[in-house]
């Protein structure tokens, strides 16, 4: 039986959203579309904005654009900011001094949203885990939606929510720093390595942002939580039932890694640990994704899955089926024996030792991109084991390069374009090409889908060009 939620009536209320990227605009809709008075306020000018604006204001939704102004901030019943606008900015400050609720999108979905909720997040792995998560719900048969910090807000899967759907939902410190009384049911918290410290004021307070995931659970809930993480551990909550995954121990809840009791290959075995009593939920040989943190993705949602009601059978069948994820350790093609890969998702220092790790053989990485307060010496050691020549692109170029100087040959590559060229000129064959970056993409992309689908675009030229002049 789960807990009443608070309720909130948006009829007739002054809601402002700040910020018009995706979540801003899902946000605007959907509160208008419940008879809010709402206004959408966006740094951006009408000409940058002019699709989104244009569908707002045919919904009824009021709009100041090129900036935001105090008095409007001031006049509202609540305020739901979007992820990129900082959670201290000046006017959210000034609205909180005035009793004005703040609210992120999620805490405003889960308030109307149906059914139960596992909500993952983590520095790493986030979007993997989830897709996961959700991609074996669906194959033991469960009602599943999966949205929030993956690409759908989570409050565009309130209307096809029911009483009987399980919700994944990847969600962000940024998100979290705003929540009020958001619960999940399941909340699980894969790692903490140092990111973001460009928005947050230190490690120590991105990791509370994350922990925020808990705060508000009670006896009736789970978090599954990563035992081989000291940063993780730290952030223990007292009142869910805590569950665990571990790639290095025995856990007394949650899932861990065993010497398989049935297989003559002497391999490991997924399990189920509660009470004392083991359940065997896949063997490791079904996991198809590289690399060693993968196994901790499968093990966090092989966990949230068991605990969200599928079975072994479902959890192996599922893992066994899942291709992967998009701009995550994605092979794009091989040419002239060189392998290239895409792993646009590694914004952060930890990721891209991940994906280094995720190789035996001979690497040319390209690094780069827009600094998140990154310290890139941690990456000199896996470098110097497995890469032959790193290319940098975009600001934190001149950064990497101080940072690793004698460490590894290094060349300046400025864009994505010259770098997968030089990589294809100096690469040998059995060499893999991998875009690991190690940085957010802002300073020349979109956002990191838009870095991958460029990274892909211009490696099918090259195949393109080679297939060209060997005919």
């Amino acid at each position: 039986m789960q807990a009443m939620k608070p309720t909130v009536e948006l009829s007739g209320k002054r809601v402002l959203v700040v910020g018009l990227a995706r979540t801003g605009i899902a946000t605007a809709l959907f509160c208008a579309a419940r008879g809010a008075q709402v206004t959408a306020s966006e740094e951006r000018s009408a000409e940058q904005v002019a699709e989104a604006a244009a569908k707002l204001h045919a919904a009824g939704v009021a709009l100041e654009l090129g900036g935001h102004r105090r008095e409007t901030f001031l006049n509202q019943d609540l305020i739901v900011p979007s992820p990129g606008v900082p959670a201290d900015a000046p006017y959210l400050n000034a609205a909180r001094a005035a009793g004005i609720p703040v609210w992120s999108e999620i805490e405003l979905a889960w308030r109307f949203l149906r059914g139960r909720l596992i909500a993952i997040t983590g520095s790493n792995g986030k979007t993997t885990t989830t897709a996961l998560t959700g991609h074996i719900l669906e194959a033991a048969g469960i009602p599943t939606l999966v949205g929030g910090n993956i690409g759908i807000p989570l409050i565009s899967r309130v209307e096809t929510s029911s009483e009987a759907t399980v919700t994944v939902a990847e969600v962000s410190s940024f998100q979290l720093e705003t929540i009020h009384a958001f619960r999940p049911d399941v909340g699980v918290l894969l790692n903490l390595t140092p990111d973001h410290l460009d928005r947050h004021p230190s490690f120590a307070a991105y990791a509370a942002a994350k922990a925020r995931m808990f705060e508000n659970q009670t006896e009736r809930d789970a978090a599954v939580l990563n035992a081989d993480d000291p940063h993780v551990t730290e952030q223990m909550p007292v009142r869910p039932r805590v569950y665990w995954f571990s790639r290095t121990r025995r856990v007394a809840a949650g899932t861990c890694l065993r010497a398989s009791a049935t297989l003559s290959d002497n391999g490991e075995e997924i399990v189920f640990r509660e009470d004392g009593r083991e359940t065997v939920l896949l063997h490791c040989s079904e996991i198809g994704l590289r690399g060693a943190h993968n196994v901790e993705n499968v093990l966090a949602a092989a966990a949230a899955a068991y605990l969200a009601g599928a079975s072994p059978a479902a959890i192996a069948a599922g893992v066994r089926s899942f291709a992967g994820v998009e701009h995550r350790l994605e092979f794009v093609a091989e040419l002239g024996g060189v392998s290239f890969y895409n792993d646009s998702k590694a914004t952060n220092v930890d990721a891209t030792l991940k994906a280094l790790d995720a190789f035996s053989g001979s690497l040319l990485v390209i690094l780069g991109g827009k600094d998140k307060g990154g310290d890139f010496t941690l990456l000199a050691p896996a470098l110097k084991r497995r890469a032959r020549l790193v290319l940098l692109i975009g600001s934190a170029a001149e950064k990497i390069a101080a940072q690793l100087q004698g460490v590894v040959p290094v060349e300046q590559a400025g864009t994505l374009d010259r770098a997968v060229h030089l990589a294809y000129a100096n690469a040998q064959p059995g060499d893999t090409v991998l875009l690991a970056p190690a940085c957010a993409s802002f300073d020349q992309f979109e956002n990191f889908e838009h870095r991958g689908r460029v990274f892909k675009q211009l490696v099918r030229q090259l195949v393109q060009q080679h297939a060209a002049e060997v005919r």
